[in-house]
């Protein structure tokens, strides 16, 4: 499963044509970011709309989730948000179990959209493509340099979502306020993970709760994980906090995050090697 292939496929998956900073000057970073945004679509061009679920509450209103202004999230997610995805031009706050980040990317690459990695040398790139990712429209920037947060501002010219992996750093609140009008201005959704971010429009946290498949009683801790079950929460300041549980299971070799489903007796989901 995928938080599993996190740990336990450690092997890095880079897409070609990631620019690798470390070692450059601050002006040849710039410089060989900018050359690399230039060959990836407009934004917008590419991104493939996809209805989600209409979020609770919400019901009779127009759903805006495939419009050009807001990017897609896994179907099971889009009811913790107001607009069913991540609005363009906003900041998210990610915490807590890598998978969630994985889904977004795997969502947004899906769709048709481009992605970079800031900062994040380990994410598990195995476990993205399993929930449908395109790698070949995510950029990888493992090692940005002394100045991430830089680079995530060049990123957010051309790009439709930047993950920025903070390494436990705290990004002064005027210059988050500066990068969050450089993306409300560029049209680019930026998620911040690892490190405190004012400002955040939405903060999504991610705890896992459980799993399926690996024994109970005497046999805890053997067999084939079946399933990975999250606690998703999301807050934010236009409204009220919400929380769902959610099943990553594989169906047809991919896997899907789902409702949250009690196992009947005798009901044996398919089965992951680990």
């Amino acid at each position: 499963m995928a938080e599993v292939a996190d740990s336990a496929r450690s092997e890095p998956v880079e897409p070609a044509g990631s620019p690798d900073l470390a070692g450059l000057s601050r002006q040849e970073r710039l410089e060989q970011l900018r050359r690399r945004m230039a060959a990836v679509p407009a934004r917008g061009e590419s991104v493939a709309t996809r209805p989600v679920s209409q979020p609770s509450g919400t019901e009779g209103l127009p759903q805006q989730a495939g419009s050009a202004g807001v990017l897609p999230v896994p179907p099971a997610l889009a009811s913790l948000l107001p607009r069913g995805g991540l609005a363009r031009g906003s900041v998210v706050s990610v915490s807590g179990a890598g998978s969630l980040l994985l889904g977004l990317l795997a969502s947004v690459t899906e769709a048709g959209g481009h992605a970079a990695v800031i900062g994040l040398p380990r994410l598990g790139l195995l476990a993205a493509a399993e929930m449908g990712a395109e790698l070949g429209r995510l950029a990888l920037i493992p090692d940005p340099g002394p100045d991430p947060v830089e680079v995530a501002a060049v990123l957010l010219d051309g790009l439709d979502l930047v993950v920025l992996g903070l390494g436990g750093l705290a990004v002064p609140p005027s210059r988050a306020r500066a990068v969050v009008a450089r993306a409300r201005s560029k049209g680019s959704t930026l998620v911040v993970t690892d490190g405190r971010w004012d400002g955040a429009e939405i903060r999504l946290e991610a705890r896992v709760c459980g799993y399926d498949g690996m024994g109970q009683g005497a046999e805890l801790g053997r067999g084939r994980l079946r399933a990975l079950r999250l606690a998703v929460s999301a807050r934010g300041r236009a409204f009220q906090p919400r929380t769902t549980r959610l099943d990553l299971r594989p169906v047809h070799g991919r896997v899907e995050w789902t409702a949250e489903t009690v196992r009947q007796p005798g009901v044996f989901p398919e089965a992951v090697s680990l």
